[in-house]
């Protein structure tokens, strides 16, 4: 008979498979948005607008998950919008890992004044309200790609460095760091050979979080029309305009809404499966 984390171990590789080939496809589809869109994004036809899906009785061939009420494809809006998230979710989530993770690191196992200087920056930071932050932030810089992104970096830096301390203090109390030092090692040494690795796996699952914490920051921008200036389309705005015409055409909210959830799930499972395949305490 089989215990629990039997189930459990059988269970993850489904999970992460799963996840991995929605982002993967995704990926794809973001990239070669300009080959498979059946639509311009942009081109409007009021003659066509809020035409149904394709299974629904009035819908018109091409046109394969309806229009909005200006007559534009919403599945070409939902692929050109995926490149704008992919893009957030890519680059503000390397760079706030990054920051982060230094940050932690330098903080949890050198201690001292520096972990005194980095904690009370933390405390600082993590006071603020981190949506209010971020519209006041995008009103201050102006909308653009550039400024998302400078404003999730200066928001969420604060979730990494605070788990990698602790991650970073927990792994450095340990014996096999005390033995490197010993064996004359420095401490910059011990951190990044002995530490890190360690510490690894959890930096992996907070920046596949941060990344779907980051596309629906993006979205939350868009919807209150503070992400970009141009009229690319983007999934928040999307909804923001599906919501206007909920009864009349719901399909312009849902498909995205979905789009939007499926990428976040997507996100989440692919950093747990991967915590769970590459931790070496669970291996």
């Amino acid at each position: 008979m089989l215990d629990g984390r039997s189930t459990i171990k059988r269970k993850l590789p489904t999970r992460l498979v799963l996840s991995a080939t929605w982002l993967t496809l995704l990926a794809l589809a973001a990239i070669c948005a300009p080959l498979i869109a059946p639509y311009d994004p942009l081109a409007q036809d009021l003659f066509l607008g809020q035409l149904p899906p394709f299974w629904l009785q009035g819908h018109e061939p091409g046109y394969y998950l309806g229009t909005d009420s200006l007559g534009r494809d919403v599945l070409s809006r939902i692929l050109y919008g995926a490149r704008l998230a992919l893009t957030v979710a890519l680059v503000a989530g390397s760079i706030t890992c990054l920051i982060g993770a230094i940050m932690g690191l330098l903080a949890g196992f050198l201690r001292g004044w520096v972990d005194i200087v980095i904690s009370r920056a933390i405390d600082i930071w993590m006071a603020f309200p981190p949506v209010l932050f971020s519209i006041l932030l995008i009103a201050v810089l102006g909308p653009s790609l550039s400024s998302i992104i400078i404003a999730i970096v200066v928001i969420d830096w604060t979730r990494f460095a605070r788990v990698i301390r602790a991650e970073a203090m927990s792994q450095g109390a340990m014996d096999y760091v005390a033995s490197a030092q010993i064996v004359g090692r420095s401490r910059i040494s011990s951190m990044l050979t002995e530490i890190l690795p360690n510490v690894l796996p959890t930096i992996i699952v907070l920046l596949t979080l941060e990344m779907g914490i980051a596309i629906i920051v993006e979205a939350i921008l868009s919807f209150v029309n503070l992400s970009i200036a141009t009229d690319d389309p983007t999934w928040g705005g999307m909804i923001a305009e599906g919501r206007a015409s909920i009864h009349q055409a719901w399909w312009v909210l849902v498909f995205p809404l979905i789009t939007l959830f499926l990428t976040v799930l997507s996100f989440s499972q692919l950093g747990d499966g991967l915590k769970d395949r590459f931790d070496p305490v669970l291996r």
